[in-house]
């Protein structure tokens, strides 16, 4: 068993300098990703800074702001999902935590840690396997090897792993900024510039320095994020990761796209965010062929091998149902639908 060193926070500042000053030290919020990855021996942290107690536990509704939000790092994913004005400004939040893992776990889960758990590649969590993302320069496995959650975006020869979060990719769609307490104080960062792409480092998850934390995410409210929803495709019905998601938010004006946030999971490294489908709905008649059209022009870079092809066509598919909830519910506001 390997030593390490418990330390418990008594403040953000504190847990920022001490795991700054130490390159192997690590923060521990809710710990349901990180304490696998101990166990397992993929995580070896000399320091663990146990920030879970800091008061960085509330919502608080930003003043003037349509329902804006600032999230704190520690509120629990249960809890954010059942918060009031996540649920009626904000529905795609809601929807991708409570399609998250288990009710157990998101009882335990936090804010800022779903944005920072690493991926579920089968070879990252096998220590007796080569992957750059766990030990850089050795190899990737998954190139040659089990493929069928492997990305089919973004993706570079070091590394084909997805990330895992439900979370982020809604909060992608809703242009989420993520708060950070560095040693040279708080910055901002806009949630789709948080995780990174692959290339050579793929041992680097997001673009923040070590010893930086999340402290809170901020959301603006408005039309567009008051029609949003998720969706996830999945080998089974529960606790299962997204084999495809879409996180998607329309506003039409009349039949004509005022409005759109498309972001995918499940099929990169990050959650992506389909600007070029955004950019071609924008300003159009709104139609399904119209949407699928678009998300096939997001898909020209899509590269696949045998066992994951199928995502190209579920990730489609799944963007077409998840506009059409959204026009569907403001086309037919007398039939209800989705929220």
């Amino acid at each position: 068993m390997k030593e390490l060193t418990y330390v418990r926070a008594d403040d953000a500042a504190s847990a920022v300098a001490t795991v700054s000053a130490d390159p192997h030290a690590r923060f521990l919020g809710g710990g349901t990703n990180l304490v696998d990855h101990l166990k397992l021996g993929v995580a070896t942290p000399s320091t663990l800074v146990d920030v879970s107690r800091l008061p960085l536990d509330t919502v608080e509704v930003l003043e003037g702001d349509r329902g804006g939000l600032r999230i704190g790092a520690n509120v629990r994913n249960s809890d954010l999902a059942a918060h009031p004005v996540v649920r009626s400004t904000f529905p795609a939040l809601s929807r991708s935590l409570l399609a998250g893992a288990s009710g157990q776990i998101r009882n335990q889960a936090t804010t800022g840690g779903n944005l920072l758990q690493r991926t579920r590649c089968v070879y990252f969590q096998d220590v007796t396997t080569q992957c750059n993302k766990r030990e850089p320069g050795s190899g990737c496995s998954a190139l040659e090897g089990y493929g069928r959650y492997n990305a089919i975006l973004g993706t570079s020869a070091d590394c084909v792993a997805t990330h895992p979060s439900d979370m982020a990719v809604g909060l992608a769609a809703l242009d989420a900024d993520v708060v950070v307490l560095g040693p040279d104080g708080e910055r901002r960062v806009p949630l789709a510039d948080l995780h990174r792409l692959p290339g050579h480092h793929p041992e680097d998850d997001t673009t923040l320095a070590h010893g930086e934390l999340i402290t809170a995410v901020e959301l603006r409210g408005s039309e567009l994020t008051r029609h949003s929803t998720y969706y996830k495709a999945r080998d089974r019905a529960s606790y299962a990761f997204a084999l495809v998601s879409v996180a998607g938010a329309l506003e039409l004006d009349g039949d004509v796209v005022r409005d759109v946030r498309i972001a995918w999971g499940g099929v990169a490294h990050k959650p992506w965010r389909a600007t070029v489908a955004e950019q071609a709905l924008r300003g159009e008649v709104y139609s399904e062929d119209a949407v699928r059209a678009a998300a096939a022009e997001e898909l020209r870079a899509a590269e696949t091998g045998d066992d994951n092809a199928f995502k190209v066509a579920m990730v489609r598919n799944a963007t077409a149902l998840v506009m059409h909830q959204l026009a569907s519910k403001q086309q037919h506001p007398q039939q209800g639908g989705t929220r």
